[in-house]
């Protein structure tokens, strides 16, 4: 694997390719937090399985687990001790289309947290939709967390990618599970498309898009209730496109008075850049208990969505 950023083969990079690798029959799939919490909420109990260790982040005594995989995961420092004598996993692993990602345990309260949820589903089912359409090339995965849009996109014969994300820890996470999976790929940290030199021939993202208080970096989509990171992603990867280039955006936005403030932005923003919008509702209802927060008083409901951006020839 290619790595921009120098990220050294430590001990925790070793422990996340055993755990990715050695899990056996493994699958969990990944909920929402709020469903995740109410599953806790009825389940007290310490765990009985890896589904609850790596998957539902219960509390476990050190003998659940193989003795080799416990000292592996205890030298790369990805348990954290609990009470009563017991252990916690800091991270999860979850599977989508019979892949594993390694990503971070419940509760993901840590700035540097790095999610994966149902978003990461509905992600990896619009690239799959969508990049048979696109043409092979230099591929950016902008804010690429856990690596899911990168490793998905590598059904894209030729597809030259790179993942580009501010958070160090999601970019040693993504290049475990595309090491994993078997998926070359650069790794780059920043914030922006400023970081990546040259020309793009395919950009996929899927930015943060919700209110949040903390402002934690990959739930917090900033202004225009939630949307301002969306769009300035969307345009900056925009005017960076090769003639013919797409973008693949999915992202979620907030309805208010049944306006799609992220869609009337694209409309009016990219012509001027020479790309036209294709964009569609995925699904028109997500993550229902944000609503509750008094960020969103005014806000009919969070649909998810799917742009695709392509520069005119």
């Amino acid at each position: 694997m290619h790595e921009e950023t120098g990220f050294e083969d430590s001990g925790e990079a070793a422990a996340l390719r055993f755990l990715l690798r050695d899990l056996g029959p493994y699958e969990f799939i990944t909920p929402t937090p709020a469903t995740h919490r109410r599953f806790l909420e009825r389940n007290p109990r310490a765990a009985r399985d890896l589904r609850d260790v790596f998957g539902w982040s219960l509390p476990f005594e050190p003998g659940l687990l193989p003795a080799r995989l416990l000292r592996i995961l205890q030298q790369g420092g990805l348990l954290a001790s609990a009470e009563g004598g017991r252990l916690r996993s800091k991270v999860r692993v979850s599977t989508l289309g019979g892949l594993r990602f390694v990503h971070s345990a419940y509760p993901t309260d840590a700035r540097d947290s790095v999610f994966f949820g149902p978003d990461s589903y509905r992600f990896a089912r619009f690239l799959r939709a969508q990049l048979p359409k696109a043409s092979p090339g230099r591929l950016v995965d902008i804010g690429a967390g856990s690596g899911v849009g990168g490793i998905v996109a590598a059904l894209l014969p030729g597809a030259a990618i790179t993942l580009l994300d501010v958070n160090p820890t999601a970019l040693r996470f993504a290049a475990a599970n595309a090491a994993a999976a078997g998926v070359p790929v650069a790794l780059i940290e920043g914030k922006s498309l400023n970081e990546v030199s040259g020309r793009i021939d395919l950009a996929i993202a899927n930015p943060p898009y919700i209110m949040d208080d903390a402002e934690r970096a990959y739930r917090h989509g900033g202004d225009l209730h939630g949307a301002r990171v969306s769009l300035d992603w969307a345009l900056e990867a925009a005017e960076r496109l090769t003639p013919g280039g797409t973008m693949l955006l999915y992202t979620g936005v907030a309805i208010v008075d049944g306006r799609d403030a992220l869609r009337e932005a694209l409309g009016k923003g990219l012509p001027s850049l020479g790309c036209a919008l294709t964009y569609e509702e995925i699904d028109p209802d997500i993550f229902g208990e944000e609503l509750e927060q008094q960020s969103y008083r005014d806000v009919e409901r969070i649909a998810a969505v799917g742009a695709v951006i392509t520069k005119r020839g």
